[in-house]
């Protein structure tokens, strides 16, 4: 796990950094800390290199706070976990303003600080990707990234949140390789679905998080309906 510091007190930096190889040894898994000690001297790097897993920011400092930096890297559309460190209770409402991760308060503790680094690790664990024909040979992509595949003839076309995508496969053929993976399921000889992109099951249809309506069959859906709540348990 790659995470940047960004803190202008120098023994505050120093305990985080200490506390993070101290989780990361314990729990062996290989950290790397960089260090900032300004607002400034991070977003000169940000511009270089984004490839950080976690951004810890002390939200008062010089000229740069914490919360300017949060915003310029949502700004950006980064979705990276953000915690913030302050000694100030009071500014933990502006964490939800850049969906902060979460907010502790100086002085630090070692187990919560643990305890976020625990989530984080969940957020950041790689991404299971499968591998489809697609129109110009073969791809590898994320699981959990696919809303629904659609029936396209003898072939089917994979829907996500920013693109539509032919496969050269059968609806079948990707039900298969999709085996195992509980968010799946048929809605309609037509369509196969991620339930944990399904905002709502009614009668005839399944709505989508986006509001785009599947059709969903009568014969499955009362299996539909019962995957979609024990999706949620």
């Amino acid at each position: 796990m790659k995470i940047a510091v960004c803190e202008d007190e120098e023994t505050e930096r120093q305990w985080i950094r200490q506390l993070l190889l101290k989780w990361g040894k314990s729990r062996n898994e290989m950290v790397e800390t960089v260090c900032f000690s300004s607002g400034e001297s991070f977003l000169f790097s940000w511009e270089e290199d984004k490839s950080y897993d976690l951004l810890i920011l002390d939200i008062e400092m010089g000229k740069v706070s914490g919360m300017e930096l949060a915003k310029k890297v949502r700004g950006e559309g980064s979705e990276i976990p953000i915690l913030f460190v302050t000694g100030y209770e009071e500014y933990m409402v502006l964490g939800y303003e850049v969906s902060a991760i979460h907010y502790l308060v100086k002085p630090l503790l070692e187990e919560r600080l643990f305890a976020v680094l625990e989530r984080v690790k969940e957020v950041v664990k790689p991404k299971e990707k499968i591998l489809f024909l697609g129109e110009d040979g073969m791809i590898s992509f994320p699981v959990s990234k696919i809303w629904y595949i659609e029936a396209y003839g003898h072939q089917c076309i994979m829907v996500t949140e920013k693109k539509r995508q032919i496969l050269r496969e059968t609806i079948s053929a990707v039900e298969k390789k999709l085996k195992g993976k509980k968010e799946f399921i048929r809605c309609h000889r037509s369509y196969l679905i991620n339930l944990g992109y399904v905002a709502a099951v009614l009668r005839q249809e399944v709505v989508l998080d986006n509001e785009e309506r599947i059709p969903l069959s009568r014969r499955l859906g009362k299996e539909v309906y019962q995957a979609f709540i024990q999706n949620y348990k």
